[in-house]
């Protein structure tokens, strides 16, 4: 008896709810917790780079507790579209990133990616960069590796040979295969030609993501092709920084979105992303015809030394620049020449003005010829129409992405987008405009970017996922970065966790680099 009476001492000596630690506890936030519904107020537990636990907490301590009271607590942002394969290694902390709230970077886009994805994920693996990297591999990386620039079709065998390159790429732990269909040497490839390259991939569950091969006059030739491209290969498309370009064709937004809706319609995974701006930015050798940049440097000096053929190249730079409906190359303003940087931040007009020629369109086409001849420049074209991104904007299923690297502060005149991508969106379409719930503009960052490229764990809040967790005022968050003063911070982001460990407190930096690589399906 007595013993009986001892025991049941015993347990009513222990408390309800026994208390459980965790390494963070973050409470009293508005959760936003990636799938669209609305926000709820509770307490997020993690652990060991874990979510443990969303809800009202009351159970649980940590030594570092985060009052979230008045802000938004959401999954860290995936930004879909990034450049990142030498910039990461320069500057690992990507603090451009960090204070967006991004902590997932999908790069290898433009059919650009690193040679070996292998030795490029154990470098990245080593580095332990400020965010976690995924990878798709490159069609030009890969046609560069087996055809050079060459302008011509491949034969059986160096299709089969750039095959096996695309597949040890999948292997290896890409999430998919992207194209850059207006750069050398993509720029040169049939459609056969990449979907041959698109089906190796899909045998290892891969997405096709491209830039398409034109976004301008013939842009509705270029996003059929894109989702034909998906459809002989039965993959998942994602077409990229989903835009019209030229004067010519503003207002056809509404024209080739409806070509990705009737995809999805009848049955075929069809995405896309998007920047918040109105211009793009690229190199300076787009203006010149596709067949005038084959070869390395030296054949392209040899073509722009040639009278003859130097006419010819202007020629139809003209034409093109006509069809577009502009006048002169005032929109094309230069990021960054390294053979004279005096030039950063000027358009070819007015460059073409300090060189003392004549005001027009020809005279202009020179100056870029003579540039180009020079190693060429990063530039900043001012082509959209704000209607046209608005329209965009609002399709559920466009996502996010910057198209950029990991900027050098204080280097060049880079596009804002590098800096500003996400808070722009939270602060001037979101907030201010109201052009999209802010539940919505979350979810189109974290869930459906990892749904697309298949990260797993990554996207929501929920138990078992990683902490990958932003925390941010959605009263004040705002981009700051501009075309004319590019390398600033946006501001109105509080905290951001990586896997776990804060890379921002209080809105400054900590210095630590917690991401990973993060592999594709098919990872050996």
């Amino acid at each position: 008896m007595m013993k009986w009476l001892t025991g049941m001492a015993l347990l009513c000596s222990i408390p309800a709810f026994a208390q459980q630690s965790c390494d963070v506890l973050i409470r009293n936030g508005r959760i936003v917790d990636g799938t669209g519904n609305s926000w709820f107020y509770g307490d997020v537990a993690v652990k060991e780079g874990k979510i443990i636990a969303v809800g009202k907490l009351a159970g649980y301590s940590a030594p570092k507790t985060i009052d979230a009271q008045k802000m938004i607590v959401a999954p860290g942002f995936i930004d879909v579209h990034g450049h990142v394969e030498s910039g990461i290694f320069e500057r690992p902390t990507a603090d451009n990133y960090i204070y967006d709230g991004v902590t997932t970077i999908v790069t290898g886009n433009c059919g650009s990616s690193a040679d070996d994805l292998q030795k490029f994920f154990g470098r990245v693996d080593s580095l332990h960069a400020g965010i976690n990297i995924a990878s798709l591999v490159g069609h030009n990386t890969v046609r560069a590796q087996v055809m050079h620039r060459d302008n011509r079709a491949p034969t059986p065998a160096e299709q089969q040979q750039m095959d096996s390159l695309v597949a040890k790429a999948m292997q290896d732990g890409a999430v998919g295969f992207s194209t850059g269909l207006i750069y050398i040497p993509g720029a040169f490839s049939k459609t056969d030609e990449v979907v041959e390259l698109a089906k190796s991939a899909a045998q290892y569950n891969g997405v096709y993501a491209s830039h398409i091969r034109n976004e301008e006059n013939k842009v509705v030739d270029a996003v059929n092709e894109a989702i034909n491209i998906g459809r002989s290969a039965n993959m998942p498309v994602e077409i990229s920084h989903f835009k019209v370009s030229g004067k010519a064709n503003w207002g056809r937004s509404g024209e080739i979105l409806g070509l990705v809706q009737q995809a999805r319609k009848e049955g075929w995974d069809v995405t896309i992303d998007q920047y918040p701006y109105t211009a793009s930015s690229t190199n300076l050798g787009v203006r010149l015809p596709d067949w005038a940049l084959a070869g390395g440097q030296d054949s392209i000096n040899v073509r722009l030394h040639n009278a003859a053929t130097r006419a010819q190249i202007k020629k139809e730079m003209l034409e093109q620049l006509h069809s577009y409906k502009y006048k002169n190359y005032s929109y094309c303003v230069v990021a960054n020449y390294p053979a004279d940087t005096s030039f950063n931040g000027k358009s070819i007009t007015d460059i073409n003005k300090l060189m003392g020629r004549k005001g027009n369109a020809k005279h202009e086409a020179e100056t870029i010829m003579d540039m180009v001849e020079k190693g060429g420049a990063q530039m900043v074209y001012h082509g959209m129409n704000e209607e046209d991104v608005r329209y965009i904007m609002q399709y559920p299923f466009c996502m996010v992405g910057a198209d950029a690297g990991v900027p050098t502060p204080g280097k060049g005149m880079p596009h804002p987008r590098a800096y500003g991508t996400n808070a722009r969106i939270l602060g001037k379409y979101v907030r201010e405009a109201k052009l999209i719930p802010l539940e919505e503009a979350i979810r189109r960052m974290t869930s459906l970017a990892a749904q697309k490229f298949q990260l797993k764990d990554r996207g929501l809040l929920r138990e078992g996922m990683a902490a990958d967790i932003v925390i941010f005022d959605d009263q004040t968050i705002d981009d700051k970065a501009t075309f004319d003063v590019p390398h600033q911070y946006s501001t109105g982001m509080q905290y951001v966790l990586v896997n776990g460990q804060l890379e921002l407190e209080n809105g400054r930096h900590t210095g630590l680099r917690s991401g990973t690589p993060l592999y594709g399906p098919a990872k050996r």
